[in-house]
């Protein structure tokens, strides 16, 4: 069994009264990809803010790599783990190569220069992301997908341990989300480990490692695709009827019921 990368246990957070997540308990192991899926409001980005000390929790604790998210220095921390958010709200017109090597800053030295092994590891990201073209244009000038690629790369020339992507498919379109997807594939390999938020069950189910599914701030089940990806499961989490069946390599893909798009009410 491979190690842990990312412990998350028995995490709980409180807003306003209001229980956001119930005594979470997640393992992202080294080598793997993770997704965690689940309905709107269910708390998967109250859990990405926690993983990454954004939010401190009420109770539980989060380990990467053995140590305590919680004792580590928010530049410490940016060595073992990057970011890439749900959006990219970037408000200054930098350049791509610029916000790309902001990727850098955890790693540079006490005069805060970038060297040139750190621009050749902002440029190799952006190269790996497909978006050296867009090296000089205003990130203000690109689009929401392109934009969120920057991010993927800026993640990238960070150098984690661990990756966080809060749906980071969003805005993409088909052929950059499985790109995306192959990307992630590569940075496992190297013994790394990503942890993703995505309503693309299939794309998940044909690409992750496992899949968590959060309902009500509970993770409802998690385990291998073929074994989270069932009916039962997508009808008590999503409310759902759906069949699942097997593409040629065995993966799982989710075919809704006709009646699962009509919007509620209509």
């Amino acid at each position: 069994m491979s190690a842990s990368a990312l412990s998350i246990r028995d995490v709980a957070v409180e807003v306003g009264g209001r229980a956001i997540l119930r005594g979470v308990d997640l393992e992202l192991p080294e080598g793997e990809i993770l997704t965690l899926a689940g309905p709107n409001g269910a708390g998967k980005t109250t859990l990405f803010r926690v993983a990454s000390d954004v939010l401190r929790a009420d109770r539980g604790e989060v380990e990467i790599g053995g140590r305590q998210v919680a004792s580590l220095s928010r530049r410490a921390l940016a060595r073992e783990l990057a970011v890439v958010p749900q959006d990219v709200a970037i408000a200054f017109p930098f350049r791509v190569e610029e916000v790309v090597l902001m990727g850098r800053a955890p790693h540079l030295g006490v005069l805060g220069f970038e060297t040139r092994a750190d621009v050749a590891l902002a440029h190799g990201a952006m190269e790996r992301v497909g978006i050296a073209q867009l090296a000089g244009r205003s990130v203000l000038e690109l689009s929401g997908g392109e934009r969120q690629l920057v991010a993927v790369a800026r993640a990238l020339a960070q150098d984690p341990r661990v990756l966080l992507l809060d749906e980071p498919t969003a805005h993409l379109d088909l052929r950059h989300r499985v790109a995306l997807f192959g990307l992630l594939r590569e940075f496992v390999a190297e013994g790394r480990s990503a942890l993703v938020v995505s309503h693309d069950l299939t794309l998940a189910g044909r690409r992750s490692d496992s899949i968590a599914l959060l309902v009500a701030g509970r993770i409802h089940t998690a385990g291998r695709p073929t074994d989270v990806l069932t009916p039962r499961n997508l009808r008590e989490v999503f409310g759902i009827e759906a069949d699942v069946v097997s593409d040629p390599d065995g993966a799982p893909i989710v075919l809704p019921h006709a009646a699962a798009f009509r919007v509620a009410g209509s």
